[in-house]
């Protein structure tokens, strides 16, 4: 028997040993070249749902994320009455039934319903916000025109400006995530008015961390979906693709050491 663990010991240290490593993955800072509404249902207002993707190269568990976008001029904290946080799968994946033709494409989409959602209402999310700057400007943008084609192409809906602001969130439940190809989906509910989550660099630059297959963001509301439209490629046109800003942080699953002095 004591030969036996022994033997069981020399294979463990041969094997390397898994641990957690902390993991984190960012988009970089906004750059005031678009903002795209993004916000969960309630009474009369129509769900939007704005996502952008990243990649997870281990099993990861999810503590905590950031996200930067526009309030309106003056709204104080007191304003922001819900905060949602969703992590989807690219298409096909959850997905049922296949492309109905609504929308040019849904190769690279976020697929037809979450793989994850966390909600403060629930208390399965905590969050805080801290004003950035009082009034920051948006080149473009899209809030209303989320058109299934041939309607899908409106230009964007022009400037919009407001209290920028960075979310800071985390997960009393943290989200466990097996390696993949994801899309992080943030909703922000006001009293009044509406949240716009702003776009980052596209390809991501530093202090971002750079992907090596980047998808560009996508959007939909209630009535669009299951479908999504790229808020570049379809909504803007003209060969545009975004990034929208926002953070990841967690640890992975990975192996340390060879057992060889590795």
């Amino acid at each position: 028997m004591k030969q036996r663990w022994i033997w069981i010991g020399l294979l463990a240290a041969m094997c390397g040993s898994a641990r957690a490593a902390p993991f984190f993955f960012s988009t970089g800072n906004p750059n005031g070249v678009f903002a795209a509404a993004s916000r969960p249902p309630s009474s009369g207002i129509l769900e939007i749902e704005a996502a952008d993707d990243f990649v997870l190269p281990l099993q990861t568990t999810i503590h905590s994320a950031t996200f930067t976008g526009l309030l309106p001029s003056g709204a104080p904290v007191g304003s922001i009455t819900g905060v949602v946080i969703e992590i989807y799968r690219v298409f096909p994946f959850d997905a049922v039934n296949p492309p109905s033709g609504a929308v040019p494409t849904r190769v690279n989409s976020p697929s037809d319903v979450a793989f994850a959602l966390r909600d403060n209402a629930n208390s399965s999310l905590n969050f805080t916000f801290s004003v950035s700057s009082t009034n920051f400007q948006a080149a473009n943008s899209v809030l209303n025109g989320i058109n299934p084609q041939p309607n899908q192409t409106t230009g964007g809906e022009g400037p919009v400006s407001g209290e920028e602001g960075n979310f800071s969130v985390t997960f009393p439940v943290p989200i466990v995530v097996p390696a993949g190809h994801y899309f992080f989906v943030p909703q922000v509910r006001l009293g009044s008015g509406n949240f716009y989550w702003l776009s980052a660099p596209k390809p991501i630059v530093s202090p971002g961390t750079p992907l090596t297959v980047d998808l560009q963001a996508w959007i939909r509301n209630a009535s669009l979906a299951p479908n999504w439209l790229r808020i570049g490629t379809d909504i803007v046109g003209g060969g545009t693709q975004y990034n929208l800003a926002f953070s990841i942080t967690g640890e992975d699953d990975r192996i340390f050491g060879d057992g060889f002095g590795g």
